[in-house]
């Protein structure tokens, strides 16, 4: 059982996309830079640490780079069998998971990123980490301080996140210590994320997610709010909504991964701070963090040496096709757009009898190309989301061919 997990702003560091950019994955940048309308490849090879670290640059950058390992693992044939992201990390969970299509998600980062930023000037906080402390310690501490501070991160046992008033988060971290934390230490931020310091910022994010089509994940997704599983696409934006101002559960998210049987723990995307946690809250969970080309090879030898990896395989050969059906994949890697004329079903949804198509015939396009189809049947269904970025080779609609051998 492969968990793919997600990191959040703060994982973002000067030159993180430069050892991708020889790999075909790096494409993905091109693509979300056309659709954000920003220098996204500059940001990953030449933004400063300075630059890079304010709200809007960060979380762009964060998400496009994981969504640069997400496709490049894809690509060596793993996909995730359940999912979570930290934060941020949250909307490239629901990415990988087929919820959120590429260029919804892309837009939606632009605009929390924004939204946050300018949250943060007009009532500019702090955030502290308290490690050696439980949850219970660091919420008496943050009540005790009285005064806007509260717990954003229930990160791992004994790594909790306070975050509000510069003054009050010092005050708080004070009696942390006295109440026998071991130490507090300060982040370099100008914004109190997950507290109510960003509820200016609500109003531009819920428009953005009203704005967004999601669509049910194709794998468990464990949200941060709650650190509970969400299988409708109408919860998210509620979920979305909410974490904004509320505490992020990443350790109760990890007890529910491995609840529902997670035995290798990914860390997808720049950084390794979700390895680090999973090692506190979750020992038995193997765990590693894949940044770079060369993590591949690691990912694919530490999986394929699980007895687990067995089970994977054989729940990933893929459906069998009747001699009478066939399927069309897609002649280059992209954003795949169905054509409507098609009105096939999505997937999961159960099979039905779309329109006759004759060899040739467009069924959408994908990066700009056609996807023509070189057989003659009738459309029963398309085996990938409006949205959903594919790669060269993925199959993309299932056609039933009558007596085709």
């Amino acid at each position: 059982m492969l968990a793919f997990t997600f990191p959040g702003q703060g994982s973002q560091r000067p030159g993180m996309g430069r050892a991708w950019v020889e790999h075909p994955s790096w494409e993905v940048v091109g693509e979300a830079s056309e659709v954000s309308g920003r220098d996204v490849a500059y940001l990953l090879l030449d933004a400063g640490s300075e630059e890079l670290a304010l709200t809007a640059n960060a979380q762009l950058a964060t998400f496009v780079s994981s969504l640069v390992v997400l496709d490049a693992i894809e690509r060596v044939g793993l996909a995730p069998t359940l999912c979570a992201g930290h934060s941020l990390g949250e909307y490239t969970a629901l990415a990988a998971a087929g919820a959120l299509p590429f260029a919804d998600g892309i837009r939606l980062v632009v605009e929390r990123g924004e939204a946050m930023h300018e949250a943060a000037v007009e009532r500019p906080g702090t955030m502290a980490a308290v490690l050696g402390a439980d949850d219970d310690t660091v919420e008496i501490a943050c009540q005790r301080a009285e005064a806007d501070v509260w717990v954003a991160n229930y990160n791992a046992p004994g790594q909790v996140v306070v975050a509000g008033d510069p003054t009050a988060v010092k005050r708080a971290g004070e009696i942390a210590k006295e109440l026998g934390a071991r130490k507090v230490m300060p982040f370099a931020v100008s914004g109190a994320f997950h507290t109510m310091f960003m509820a200016p910022a609500r109003g531009r994010l819920r428009k953005a997610l009203g704005d967004t089509g999601f669509l049910r994940p194709e794998v468990p997704v464990v949200a941060n709010v709650d650190g509970r599983v969400h299988e409708g696409a109408e919860d998210w934006t509620g979920l979305l909504s909410a974490q904004l101002c509320s505490p992020v559960r990443w350790s109760q998210s990890l007890a529910t991964l491995a609840a529902l049987g997670a035995t290798v723990l990914v860390e997808v995307g720049p950084g390794g701070v979700l390895c680090g946690l999973a090692r506190r809250a979750q020992p038995d969970l193997q765990s590693l963090a894949v940044s770079a080309p060369e993590h591949l090879d690691e990912l694919v030898d530490q999986v394929a040496g699980t007895e687990s990896w067995h089970a994977y395989a054989a729940a990933h050969q893929g459906e069998h096709l009747y001699t009478s059906e066939r399927v069309v994949v897609a002649p280059a890697a992209g954003v795949f757009e169905p054509d409507d004329a098609c009105n096939a079903p999505g997937p999961g949804a159960p099979p039905g009898e779309g329109p006759t198509v004759a060899v040739g015939d467009c069924l959408g396009m994908v990066g700009g190309e056609d996807v023509r189809t070189p057989f003659a049947g009738k459309v029963v269904g398309f085996l990938a989301h409006a949205g959903e970025r594919v790669v060269a080779g993925q199959p993309l609609a299932w056609l039933r061919v009558g007596g085709a051998s």
